[in-house]
């Protein structure tokens, strides 16, 4: 990649979905989801299925893959005994996209602010940020109970308030991105009112970006590079 000094060109801040997007999460996450519903003795659901339902978060993801009927009670228990098995093996299988940590790496060494908003729980979004992205992001931040997942705009504002002030102003000026695999990053970078880079290696085809809005599309890493350095 080019020697590319920042305040020449492209965006000054860019802010990354993870799943999907930096790490290929999704068969960690599809096992988290059978051993759950095979745990509380409920239908299986097939790895297709487990990827067109990720996005909104574990709760969503669960609430997704169970029968209408299903009580409140039930929801609960499913959920329990996926955080379990998350926790002990969010990692078995999870791997990041080609290029993307040398990209994301190169970014903060050209002086670009970086950091990564994420609907997954925060202790997994730390722990795999420091297991693939040791140091890379200046900020990374998982969702909690008592924050609004996305598509609302609410995790990408607290992300640039913890950037600084500099990061603000890049995004009142247009020089600040977001970048994600799915609809629901289409609509939260629209909801933050920044520009979007959907990457087509994720968790939704092309199609299926290009039908939620998605104006620019990266197919690989250096694509991706590309479009951030404008």
């Amino acid at each position: 990649m080019s020697d590319t000094k920042l305040g020449t060109t492209g965006y000054a801040t860019v802010i990354f979905d993870l799943d999907g997007t930096l790490l290929n999460t999704i068969e960690d996450l599809h096992l988290a989801l059978a051993h759950a519903l095979d745990a509380c003795g409920l239908a299986p659901a097939t790895l297709a299925q487990t990827q067109a339902r990720v996005g909104n978060g574990r709760a969503k993801l669960i609430e997704r893959s169970l029968p209408a009927s299903a009580s409140p009670e039930l929801t609960t228990r499913v959920i329990s005994a996926f955080d379990h098995y998350y926790a002990a093996h969010k990692n078995d299988h999870t791997h990041p996209y080609p290029g993307m940590v040398e990209l994301a790496a190169r970014l903060r060494d050209e002086g670009r602010r970086v950091a990564v908003v994420s609907n997954k729980s925060n202790y997994a979004v730390r722990e795999l940020m420091d297991s693939y992205y040791p140091g890379v992001f200046d900020v990374a931040m998982g969702s909690s109970d008592t924050v609004p997942k996305k598509p609302n705009r609410i995790m990408v504002d607290t992300a640039l308030t913890r950037l600084g002030a500099a990061a603000q102003a890049d995004a009142a000026a247009g020089r600040a991105v977001y970048v994600g695999d799915s609809e629901v990053d289409v609509a939260t970078a629209a909801n933050a009112g920044l520009p979007c880079i959907a990457v087509s290696w994720g968790f939704r085809t092309l199609e299926q970006l290009r039908a939620a809005g998605a104006a620019t599309i990266a197919s690989t890493a250096d694509e991706l590079a590309h479009a951030i350095r404008g």
